[in-house]
């Protein structure tokens, strides 16, 4: 799948809009190929970039600050919409390893764990603090379920156990089950299966 994710120490990249949905993330267009290498540089494509495809200097991504950040701090209610797995692939091609806001589209979330993307729901107080500081250097740690703030203070977040070991580990949930054939097969030999 990817990298396992244990601890991640980025600058934050903050897109301080509402309501992002996946064809905003990325537009449909972009929706005809199912490799997942190459969809970063389609990543907000219709705010990127002019009508020309020449990068718009005043849009975040485009932004030398914004080089080489892994985490991405969104306005509420990031990734609604249709569930679209190639907003996550273009997500993570871009070089972002965590999407933080205080919240997260349902199915956004299980497809940013399934692709090695860390989905962070934050309460909004301590989210307004992350909006307020681009480029703030920030602590996800898996391991404790936290994310370090700019003030110094640590808060932690809610996600799943078994999407936090994928992540952990680097796998996806059909690597996870293929690592578990040694089981499956002494049990289906001990129930005569």
């Amino acid at each position: 799948m990817s990298d396992p994710i244990r601890r991640l120490e980025s600058r934050t990249v903050v897109l301080p809009i509402e309501n992002i949905d996946t064809d905003q993330i990325i537009p449909a267009r972009f929706l005809m190929t199912t490799t997942r290498e190459g969809r970063g540089k389609e990543l907000f494509a219709d705010w990127r970039y002019e009508a020309t495809g020449q990068p718009r200097p005043d849009f975040v991504l485009n932004r030398p600050e914004s080089l080489g950040a892994q985490v991405l701090v969104t306005g509420r209610n990031f990734g609604c919409g249709s569930s679209r797995e190639h907003a996550v692939w273009a997500l993570r091609d871009h070089g972002f390893r965590a999407v933080v806001s205080s919240e997260l589209a349902d199915i956004f979330q299980r497809n940013a764990q399934k692709n090695g993307v860390v989905p962070i729901v934050l309460e909004p107080a301590d989210h307004a603090q992350l909006m307020a500081q681009p480029g703030a250097r920030v602590v996800i740690d898996l391991e404790t379920k936290t994310l370090s703030l700019p003030d110094g203070s640590s808060v932690s977040f809610p996600i799943a156990p078994f999407a936090r070991y994928c992540l952990m580990e680097g796998v996806d949930e059909l690597q996870f089950l293929l690592s578990q054939d040694p089981a499956i097969t002494a049990y289906e030999g001990r129930i005569g299966g």
